[in-house]
């Protein structure tokens, strides 16, 4: 039972909501900027996934990961309705069709696991379709990367999702290791180093971002920047 607690607490903390942050940004400026939210669609498909994994004719005794990838579904979901609302119209016609290839894909992924597998076969198809999920989600921010490490600005790397993508996949890590799990173990492992990266990063780059903020307050300042940073002077 007391592993039981622990698992159950790792795996809440695992789908924490310090994402928000980010949307009260979004909410507050009434728009979305330059943040993408493919993050969040992936997400959305990896909880869902992964709390169809957790169903007991799936995986037995695993009703804790039902209960925090619900949770998590039910977030990820709210947050792209107000990214949707607040996006321009074409960001918004792409996170809708993406959304549509998220529904489809855990359909698809729900009715084959019922009528094509049963047993332990079920439980392969279903651990290995939400470790690509996992591992694509947790692989999805990498253009992001590239673009802070060529800008030298992390303007439009949330320090709060950083922060969200490395505890979710520490705490997920732990709650697999503890399940003796490795479809949950593997590629929250990789979620862990990938958001540990984005921190280094963060640390790293995170000086021009207060030059950009200054920036803003100091027309010569402005002037300074974009010599060194030509590609966001021809957005001014």
């Amino acid at each position: 039972m007391e592993g039981g607690s622990a698992r159950f607490i790792i795996g809440v903390i695992g789908r924490s909501s310090v994402e928000m942050i980010t949307f009260k940004r979004i909410i507050r400026n009434k728009s979305t900027e330059n943040f993408s939210g493919i993050p969040y669609a992936l997400t959305l498909l990896s909880c869902l996934l992964s709390a169809w994994y957790g169903l007991p004719f799936v995986t037995p005794h695993n009703l804790l990961v039902v209960i925090t990838s619900g949770v998590g579904a039910i977030t990820e979901s709210i947050y792209i309705v107000v990214f949707i609302i607040f996006a321009p119209r074409k960001e918004k016609c792409k996170i809708l069709a993406l959304l549509a290839c998220v529904v489809t894909l855990f359909g698809v992924d729900a009715i084959v696991s019922i009528f094509v597998f049963a047993g332990p076969r079920r439980k392969l198809f279903c651990g290995f379709a939400f470790t690509i999920v996992c591992v694509i989600m947790y692989a999805s921010p990498l253009s992001v990367m590239r673009m802070v490490i060529k800008t030298k600005s992390v303007e439009f790397m949330p320090f709060f999702l950083s922060l969200s993508i490395f505890l979710s996949g520490t705490c997920w890590f732990i709650y697999g290791i503890l399940g003796k799990d490795p479809f949950i173990t593997v590629p929250n492992a990789l979620g862990s180093s990938l958001g540990a990266i984005q921190l280094i990063l963060y640390a790293i780059y995170r000086e021009r971002k207060g030059d950009r903020e200054k920036a803003d307050a100091n027309p010569w300042l402005e002037t300074e920047l974009g010599k060194h940073h030509p590609e966001k002077q021809s957005h001014v």
